[in-house]
C-alpha cells in the first residue's frame, strides 16, 4: 500500500486537533474519533473511494472507551496487510494540560466528576503502552499552533532541511524549574550582580549590567565550553528526529546573569540549522 496512515492519538488537551487541522490543509484525508476496530475496514474502503495519491490521517483516542482492548489486534492486523502504520502521539506537562482546561473550562474525559487532574493521571497511565509504540512523540507543553505547525511539517517532510525549534529560555530558581526543560544550567556560581547597589534594578536585557556579567573570565570560559557542548548535541538531537528543544539558564532570580547569559547565546547561537527563539520567564519579577 502506497497511502500513508497516520494515528493520531495521546492525551486529551495535548493539541491532537490542531495537529489534524494541519493535515487536512496538507492534503490528507482526516477522520476524527474513529472505533479503532474499525480502521482496517475504513482503510480497504478508503482504497476505493479515495485517490491513492491521498494519504490518511485517523484521530483516535480515550473518548473511544473501548479503543486499547483491541489496539494492538488491529495494528498487527493492518501491518499484516501492508499498511505501513505511524502512531503520533502527543503528550504535554501535567501543568500545561491545566492551564489549557481551565482556559477553555472543559471537562476531562476520564475524570468522572473528579478533578481534571486526577483524569489526566488515569489517561496517562491507560495510555502508557501505546505512547512506547509511537513512531514519534510530540511534547506540545511550549508549542503554540504556529509552532506545532512547523513540528508537523518537519516531521512530514515538507521542509527541504530538518530544522529543529531550541527555545532559549532565562528563569529564577526562586520561581521554580521551567517544567518543559530539557537542558538546565545553573549559573548563580557566578558573581550576583544584585549585591551591587547601582546594578541592582538593571535587567539582563541592558547593555551595562550584560557588560558586567559576560565581562568576567569565568563567565567567558563558562560560555566557551556550552557552546562546544550545544555544537556536539545538536545535530545528535536533530539526527535523532528531535522537534524542540528548551535550553533553560538559570540564577537565583531570573534577572540578571541568566538573562545575560540568555542574550549571549541567543546572539552566537553554534548552530543555523535551527528555529530559533529566546523567552525570559522572570525578568519582570520583583
Amino acid at each position: 500500500m502506497s497511502r500513508r496512515l497516520l494515528v493520531i492519538t495521546g492525551l486529551s488537551g495535548s493539541g491532537k486537533s490542531t495537529a489534524a487541522r494541519v493535515l487536512e490543509d496538507h492534503g490528507f484525508f482526516v477522520v476524527d474519533n474513529l472505533p479503532f476496530v474499525m480502521l482496517p475496514n475504513f482503510i480497504e474502503r478508503a482504497q476505493d473511494g479515495l485517490q491513492e495519491s491521498t494519504d490518511v490521517a485517523v484521530v483516535i483516542d480515550v473518548r473511544n472507551r473501548g479503543f486499547l482492548a483491541d489496539y494492538r489486534v488491529t495494528l498487527d492486523h493492518l501491518q499484516a496487510s501492508g499498511c505501513e502504520v505511524e502512531i503520533l502521539f502527543f503528550e504535554a506537562s501535567d501543568e500545561a494540560l491545566l492551564r489549557r482546561y481551565s482556559e477553555t473550562r472543559r471537562s476531562h474525559p476520564l475524570a468522572a466528576g473528579e478533578t481534571v487532574q486526577a483524569g489526566i493521571a488515569r489517561e496517562r497511565k491507560q495510555l502508557r503502552s501505546l505512547r512506547d509504540e509511537a513512531t514519534r512523540i510530540i511534547d506540545s507543553s511550549n508549542l503554540n499552533s504556529r509552532q506545532m505547525r512547523e513540528v508537523l511539517l518537519n516531521y512530514l517532510g515538507e521542509k527541504a532541511e530538518s530544522l529543529l525549534i531550541v527555545n532559549l529560555e532565562s528563569f529564577g530558581y526562586r520561581f521554580g524549574l521551567p517544567p518543559a526543560a530539557d537542558l538546565v544550567f545553573d549559573v548563580r556560581f557566578l558573581p550576583n550582580p544584585h549585591y551591587i547597589e547601582d546594578l541592582r534594578p538593571l535587567t539582563g536585557l541592558n547593555q551595562r549590567l550584560q557588560d558586567y556579567v559576560l565581562g568576567q573570565a569565568t563567565c567567558k570560559e563558562f560560555l566557551d565550553h556550552l557552546q562546544k557542548m550545544l555544537t556536539f548535541l545538536i545535530p545528535h538531537y536533530r539526527d535523532e528526529g528531535k522537534s524542540y528543544l528548551t535550553i533553560a539558564i538559570g540564577c537565583t532570580g531570573g534577572r540578571h546573569r541568566s538573562v545575560s547569559i540568555v542574550e549571549a547565546l541567543y546572539a552566537n547561537f553554534p548552530d543555523s540549522n535551527v528555529v530559533l527563539r529566546c523567552n525570559h520567564r522572570d525578568v519582570a519579577k520583583g
